[in-house]
């Protein structure tokens, strides 16, 4: 098939509404959304306490935060693979190629970028942000809110680049996800698949999902990020 051709066969897939296309692209959301939730959860008061606190082994945790960051999505993906098989501390819960599995990878994934990202928007926050709300009378985790609501802007970039990260990844989810049909196949593992096979039409369909979502979600970012 001619790239032309693969390309017209791609917008009538996306037109149609095509179910391979629309199941994989459900799949992608659902797993890059819950796990960007919940590596924000994890990293965002890890970076926060890094950035704004002083304490012995601070300096060797922030490097190995940063470190992290590089690490290599099959790298992680064996990791997962491993303590989630059945003969892994955690292969009675049968989680191994589920979404949850996924999950659970991109959030091993992305936890420390996220931390790192915000120790980066809190080491250029205003220190007398965090002080003059404990002056007000604001405990130490209402102070901390205060800081994090003032740099929102960073903050919502972190969680956007983290996503982004997330949304097209590729090696966890093989490794860890199996691929499965209507389960547990991504729009990355489905344009992996598809282009081994030849059938390029699915492939850019998902591809062209890929840059819309990244499209949309950096608009939607602009939209709630206030002003500079």
């Amino acid at each position: 098939m001619s790239f032309g051709a693969a390309f017209l066969s791609a917008l009538r897939l996306l037109t149609t509404c095509d179910p391979q296309v629309v199941a994989a692209v459900m799949v992608s959301l659902r797993v890059a959304l819950l796990a960007t939730v919940l590596a924000t959860v994890l990293g965002l008061p890890l970076g926060f306490l890094v950035a704004a606190r002083r304490f012995q082994g601070r300096r060797v945790l922030e490097v190995a935060l940063n470190t992290l960051t590089a690490m290599p999505t099959v790298v992680v993906g064996l990791f997962t693979y491993a303590v989630l098989s059945r003969r892994g501390p955690l292969g009675m819960l049968a989680l191994l190629y589920t979404q949850w599995a996924m999950v659970i990878g991109e959030t091993i994934l992305v936890t420390p970028l996220m931390a790192a990202l915000t120790m980066g928007v809190v080491s250029g926050a205003d220190p007398r942000v965090e002080e003059t709300a404990l002056t007000l009378g604001a405990s130490r985790l209402v102070a901390a809110f205060t800081v994090l609501l003032e740099m929102r802007r960073g903050i919502l970039a972190a969680i956007v680049t983290g996503f982004g990260r997330l949304i097209s990844e590729l090696g966890i989810a093989l490794m860890v996800g199996g691929n499965i049909a209507g389960s547990t196949r991504t729009m990355t593992t489905a344009i992996a698949l598809e282009t081994s096979k030849g059938e390029f039409a699915l492939g850019f369909a998902l591809g062209l999902i890929l840059l819309g979502v990244a499209l949309a979600v950096n608009l939607a970012l602009a939209a709630l990020a206030p002003p500079r």
